[in-house]
């Protein structure tokens, strides 16, 4: 059935069609019944999918990668279609409109995506209040069936959201610690785990801020802050920060962020972000010199990413999560990623081709 309907939304302008789409779910699951429909269509019906990391339950390992609902506007629809975890963003101090469109382009020869939108999102003040609302919705949804006749179920245990974090375009590299320290400290009642973003490829110089000494300056601020909001006279937690990798690093580059991230004690990674090679694909050069630049994700990256993701955890023998992310379509892509030592997968270029099943489908083929 999707794959019919997705030969009609190919046919219009990605980034259009994406917005059409999730603005139509929007609509239906305002109606409960729709809503409690489609949950109970695409919600997993496997069970023992509930895993336990950074101090959070995850109802199953399946998340939606940050950069598709990077204004926090979809959760509700989301959790529906089944997912453990959404990750919002990427978000930045200021609003920014992005790059010129067109920004985003399908390569359907290759199960595939470009994309350079240059952190487009209404900036984190805004984006904070949408969470706070959507948290206090769920909080009263979530009491309300907790006491009503039927038992609550797994499904009805609390999104995990995490919060991607990024800098304003006009900020200067040495000034970036200060774009992460004002999202860290707007979004840090709003999430429940922090991924900071340096490897975009679409912020210009953004992936200079993977050298060592860069990171170090951001994360270890990160981390003075998260122990300053969570001291002994508040009842709350330090939040989890993971650093985001590209998948074009070097060993060496690797190696860096590996000893850096144990160094200053780090909750994980996520592996990773989009590529910006253009080897092996099968959309002609000709096609590719139209589409310009921009990070291509999807079919292409998933051993690139599973290499890194193997690396990362014989490297420092599992003592590190990572999130893997990089062209999960099935659940054997989903399979290969964990059994290389990833945690939790995430999806995105997967779900635009898979459809609103994909995360029942990865899930009850575990």
């Amino acid at each position: 059935m999707y794959n019919l309907l997705r030969r009609l939304l190919f046919c219009f302008p990605t980034e259009s069609v994406h917005y059409f789409s999730m603005n139509m779910m929007k609509m239906g699951c305002s109606l409960g019944v729709v809503r409690k429909s489609i949950s109970g269509q695409f919600t997993p019906n496997k069970g023992g999918l509930a895993k336990e990391l950074f101090g959070l339950r995850f109802k199953n390992p399946v998340g939606l990668a940050a950069g598709f609902d990077k204004n926090a506007l979809y959760l509700t629809e989301l959790e529906a279609l089944g997912f453990g975890f959404v990750e919002i963003g990427t978000v930045t101090p200021k609003p920014q409109a992005g790059n010129d469109k067109p920004r985003l382009f399908r390569l359907p020869k290759d199960k595939a995506l470009i994309n350079r939108m240059g952190f487009n999102n209404d900036g984190v003040q805004v984006v904070a209040q949408r969470l706070k609302e959507w948290r206090e919705k769920q909080a009263a949804s979530y009491k309300l069936q907790a006491t009503s006749n039927s038992p609550v179920t797994t499904h009805h245990s609390p999104l995990i959201i995490g919060g991607n974090i990024g800098k304003n375009k006009v900020t200067p590299n040495e000034e970036a610690w200060k774009d992460y320290e004002i999202c860290f400290r707007a979004l840090f009642d709003c999430v429940d785990y922090f991924v900071v973003n340096v490897s975009s490829p679409n912020t210009p110089g953004l992936r200079e801020l993977q050298e060592k000494d860069s990171l170090r300056k951001i994360l270890s601020h990160l981390q003075t802050i998260n122990q300053q909001l969570s001291g002994a006279d508040t009842d709350k937690k330090p939040k989890p920060i993971l650093l985001k990798i590209a998948p074009d690093l070097t060993p060496q580059q690797i190696d860096d962020v590996i000893d850096l991230a144990m160094e200053i004690k780090l909750d994980g990674l996520v592996a990773s972000n989009t590529t910006v090679s253009r080897e092996q694909l099968n959309t002609t050069g000709q096609e590719l010199e139209a589409i310009g630049a921009g990070g291509l994700s999807g079919a292409p990256v998933r051993q690139r990413s599973t290499d890194i993701v193997k690396y990362i955890s014989q490297k420092t023998k599992g003592q590190l999560p990572v999130i893997a992310s990089g062209g999960i379509f099935t659940s054997a892509d989903a399979k290969e990623k964990l059994a290389a030592g990833a945690a939790l997968v995430q999806v995105w270029t997967g779900f635009v081709y898979e459809g609103p099943g994909i995360v029942k489908n990865i899930c009850n083929g575990l």
